[in-house]
């Protein structure tokens, strides 16, 4: 697994929400999204996609976890009835490149914040999410984007 910290940016999403335990409901939710931002023309082959999920199921009753499928957008764009808005803030995050596979994933999030604390970082309150690149069905990595602070 490849990782790297870098400054991120703002990003300004439109994102359709589910609540409710993780898993394969989270697909269809992004599978919405895709629908919707194609029908709307913000689905190109330059897009960000990002999945959220708000929650952390050990914290959290399965039923009330939030996950949110989301695009990048621009400040220009007004989002109208069919996603809901937010901004998520920029700064130092931790980057890992993962192959996009089930397994990889989980084995990416088994191992990254353990490695984070040996490398002397925490996890700030910022959300996590998935980073993905384009309008490709196909994609064959993702990164997963984690807040970052030195220890004190």
């Amino acid at each position: 697994m490849n990782m790297k910290i870098d400054n991120l940016p703002n990003y300004r999403i439109a994102y359709v929400r589910q609540v409710g335990p993780y898993g394969p409901h989270n697909v269809k939710v992004m599978e919405k999204l895709k629908r919707l931002a194609k029908k709307k023309g913000l689905f190109t082959k330059d897009s960000i996609i990002l999945s959220i999920a708000r929650d952390n199921p050990e914290e959290t009753a399965p039923e009330n976890c939030r996950y949110d499928a989301g695009i990048v957008i621009s400040s220009e764009y007004y989002v109208d009835d069919d996603f809901s808005e937010d901004q998520l803030v920029g700064g130092q995050y931790a980057i890992y490149k993962v192959k996009h596979t089930a397994e990889e994933i989980q084995k990416a999030w088994a191992t990254i914040f353990s490695g984070l604390l040996e490398a002397g970082y925490e996890v700030d309150p910022r959300p996590i999410f998935e980073r993905y690149y384009g309008d490709n069905n196909e994609i064959d990595y993702c990164d997963i984007c984690v807040p970052i602070t030195l220890k004190k």
